[in-house]
């Protein structure tokens, strides 16, 4: 009898973000008899500068297949697009060499766009979680859209994002809905306690704990240095038993002007702490203790609502998601932000329903893959017309 080949699934990660949203995903792949996981590392995940985050991979049990350098020594709109065309270069010859029967990416971010070009042209069937969502504040929402197009498989986070990407004519037999993979931890992982936490990030707890996380607003006519100043403003209201736990941004424009922010913000207060990454249970960890998740990331949208902390939501970086009501929307202004902080700690931890908790999504998106004969099919499109569904 004639063993039957493995398919071979390309999982793409490019920072520690999509990692933590992917580890279920990938841990279920390889656990898969009928699938070989080929994992290649991109991104910030091969930059010191952000936390050399490949290390976690490599302690987390996964073979890295392929590592590409794209990311350049600059975060300028310039750089930014260099690193988007050395990408481009690098995964054309990356898909070459690994010959995939499926490349999946989740997400917007500049280095991802760049593997679904690459796979695109090299004619490879694409996968992709987290499109059809809208974030107006971030030129993310253009390459999301974009990397949607360029998809053959769409694992959406919510109903909206399933009925957007319809109106953009992809076919609804291959659009599921299967929630935030990054809510798979709460099930799945044993996060650490309060005391664990202090000891590994060596840094005490308060009475009051607020989780920081600030990312660039790429499409804002206000800078993101000076949206992040009111912030810190904000912030130096509070006296030092409020602790003021921050992780850095992404290698986005102005990622690195957020980083010097920080970090001369934290120099001399004995109350706040940064961190290149934490890793996903950790992050999730310190979310669950913190009483509150101040700034413009997604996971105070997709996961604090799960864990009962209330989420300060600034700027327009996350504009047009749909938010549970523990989430408190700001202007990027000193007292509007103040006033959010006001609201979210009167809420407390009240327990609200989470619009992207479906179920096990890891689970759920290995079921439909498995439900696929031969992905080489999904490659031809055609556009779906809403009016004729």
């Amino acid at each position: 009898m004639s063993c039957m080949l493995k398919r071979k699934i390309c999982v793409v990660t490019g920072s520690r973000a999509d990692y933590g949203l992917l580890y279920w995903l990938m841990k279920d792949i390889q656990a898969d008899p009928l699938f070989e996981l080929q994992l290649v590392v991109t991104g910030m995940h091969l930059s010191p500068e952000f936390g050399m985050t490949i290390d976690t991979i490599d302690k987390d049990g996964f073979e890295v297949a392929q590592r590409v350098e794209t990311l350049l020594s600059s975060d300028s709109a310039i750089g930014v697009t260099k690193s988007v065309g050395l990408g481009v270069i690098s995964f054309a010859d990356v898909f070459d060499r690994l010959r995939p029967d499926l490349v999946l990416v989740l997400g917007d971010r500049f280095e991802i766009f760049a593997a679904a070009q690459a796979a695109l042209f090299a004619k490879l069937p694409i996968a992709h979680i987290g499109g059809g969502d809208v974030t107006e504040g971030a030129y993310d929402e253009a390459m999301r859209h974009s990397i949607s197009k360029m998809s053959h498989l769409h694992f959406v986070t919510n109903t909206a994002a399933a009925n957007r990407l319809k109106h953009m004519g992809e076919d609804p037999k291959y659009v599921f809905n299967v929630g935030s993979p990054g809510l798979d931890h709460l099930h799945r992982s044993t996060l650490p306690d309060r005391a664990t936490l202090e000891k590994e990030l060596g840094f005490n707890f308060r009475k009051l704990n607020f989780l920081i996380t600030f990312h660039p607003v790429t499409l804002d006519m206000m800078s993101s240095a000076k949206q992040f100043d009111s912030l810190l403003q904000a912030l130096e209201q509070y006296d030092p038993d409020v602790g003021l736990i921050f992780t850095l941004p992404n290698a986005d424009t102005e990622g690195r002007d957020l980083i010097r922010l920080v970090e001369k913000f934290v120099a001399d207060r004995g109350n706040a702490c940064a961190y290149p990454s934490l890793g996903q249970r950790r992050y999730l960890g310190t979310m669950a203790v913190a009483d509150i998740v101040i700034g413009n990331s997604s996971s105070g949208l997709y996961e604090a609502p799960s864990l009962q902390t209330p989420t300060v939501n600034i700027g327009l970086r996350q504009h047009g998601r749909i938010k549970a009501t523990s989430v408190f929307d700001c202007a990027p202004e000193k007292e509007s932000i103040s006033v959010a902080i006001s609201q979210a700690l009167s809420f407390e931890h009240q327990t609200v329903e989470n619009p992207y908790q479906i179920g096990d999504c890891a689970e759920l998106i290995v079921k439909e893959l498995n439900g696929i004969s031969d992905f080489s099919s999904l490659t031809m499109k055609r556009f779906f017309d809403i009016n004729e569904l």
